[in-house]
């Protein structure tokens, strides 16, 4: 009978493989291939804006991630010279420094926010108020109320919002997520991650802002920080705790998506943070170094968050990009484009080699929802939620203290001092919306 199961669950991986083929390489969905009103038909091409030209932007172009049904024809970016440089990659004519000028405009039918993560939700909001579809980069937030709003903004103007971890738009991925989801891997015990570095303080002196560079509007809703060129890398902002939820964020948007698809939690979230030594102290860098020394101080205390189910995810003893699940029946590592078990014979063992086409068919899944009417692979609530526990894990290191924390009412339980974290301060002219 044990052997039976194993076949079953190995035909089944195998079946999802090819189903889901057409959707990993990018291919259009047949079917519904008229358009209607905002719909564009399936073998249309569509014209997005990219707000943010550097870094993740320029992978949709540069790096030949961007289907060929998807036609950029506005780029944005408050340092104007990456914005034209892409224009002129791309070949179009609308370039500015503001996104609040391309969201009125008829032929932007999707946004792009590919910004600092302190610059994800503002632009989405008012993106999905202006009718347009959004496909933001990971992690999706900066804060959990910025996640709220930007959910209730895609829900009430009914907008296809996606989130940008490219990993759940592979097929092992999908594969093993499901597989852990549908129970072959009996109940879950212990999940494991690797220790994310939460951000650290970054108060560097001050240098001559480039001509072409509005650093104010750069700065947006964070403080006006001293402007120095090392912050416009992702080196620099990211271990920001201003502009960042740090690398608890980053590569942890690509780790916790995975531990949410495979526990099947992608509308709720972890019960209780669970803090293992005294709070953060973090460095501060008043000079440009290496951000080994704050990432190796950031990492403490340890943390581990509980779910309902008695599931334990711990940040430790994982791979940056996935985790390991350890259940009644063996293990599973689900990795970028792998999936391994323990017995072997659990699941197909896959390692796919990293390229464009992870992103590529990422993009071309938020566009086929336009279509179809589909939630994304990583919809919005999804998105917010991943974001969410990046968050609990940089608040229990501030505070140092297991929390209880309430995934319905999205507020921690009995601890006001948690709860004034769930937000920031936000400087005037770029205020959250109360309502949307």
């Amino acid at each position: 009978m044990l052997q039976d199961q194993r076949v079953t669950r190995r035909r089944m991986l195998r079946q999802s493989a090819v189903a889901g083929a057409a959707f990993a390489v990018g291919q259009f969905i047949p079917g519904k291939v008229f358009a209607d009103q905002d719909r564009p038909g399936a073998n249309e091409r569509v014209h997005v804006a990219i707000l943010g030209c550097a870094r993740r932007g320029e992978n949709y172009t540069f790096g030949g991630c961007m289907p060929q049904r998807v036609q950029v024809v506005a780029t944005c970016d408050v340092h104007l010279g990456r914005a034209q440089r892409m224009a002129n990659h791309v070949g179009c004519q609308v370039v500015c420094q503001d996104y609040r000028q391309i969201l009125d405009r008829k032929d932007v039918e999707g946004v792009m926010v590919a910004t600092p993560d302190h610059w994800h939700a503002l632009p989405s909001i008012h993106a999905c108020q202006a009718g347009k579809h959004v496909y933001v980069e990971k992690p999706m937030t900066l804060t959990i109320v910025e996640g709220r709003r930007m959910v209730e903004a895609a829900r009430k103007f009914n907008r296809v919002v996606q989130c940008g971890s490219q990993q759940r738009s592979t097929e092992p991925n999908r594969a093993g997520c499901k597989f852990i989801r549908e129970g072959g891997l009996g109940k879950i015990r212990q999940i494991l991650t690797a220790n994310f570095p939460s951000p650290c303080i970054v108060n560097l002196p001050g240098q001559p802002v480039p001509a072409e560079l509005d650093w104010d509007r750069w700065c947006g809703p964070a403080p006006l920080l001293p402007y120095h060129a090392s912050l416009l890398s992702p080196d620099g902002w990211m271990a920001s705790n201003a502009f960042s939820s740090g690398e608890a964020g980053n590569w942890g948007g690509h780790a916790f998506s995975q531990v949410q698809w495979a526990l099947g939690a992608d509308d709720t979230g972890p019960v209780e943070v669970l803090v293992d030594g005294p709070p953060l102290d973090p460095p501060v860098y008043t000079e440009p170094e290496s951000v080994r020394r704050g990432a190796d101080i950031c990492r403490r205390p340890r943390i581990a968050l509980r779910y309902a189910s008695g599931a334990v995810l711990e940040l430790g003893g994982g791979d940056i990009s996935g985790a390991i699940f350890i259940g009644e029946k063996g293990k599973i590592e689900i990795r970028r484009g792998s999936v391994h078990s323990n017995p072997k014979d659990l699941i197909d063992n896959v390692q796919l080699a990293d390229g464009p086409s992870y992103t590529m068919a990422h993009i071309n899944n938020w566009v086929d929802c336009w279509t179809t009417g589909a939630r994304p692979v990583e919809d919005v609530e999804a998105g917010h939620r991943i974001a969410t526990i990046s968050h609990l894990v940089n608040i229990g290191r501030r505070l140092g203290r297991n929390l209880r924390w309430d995934p319905v009412a999205e507020r921690f339980v009995g601890d006001d001092e948690a709860n004034r974290l769930l937000d920031r301060p936000r400087r005037k002219g770029y205020e959250l919306p109360e309502t949307v």
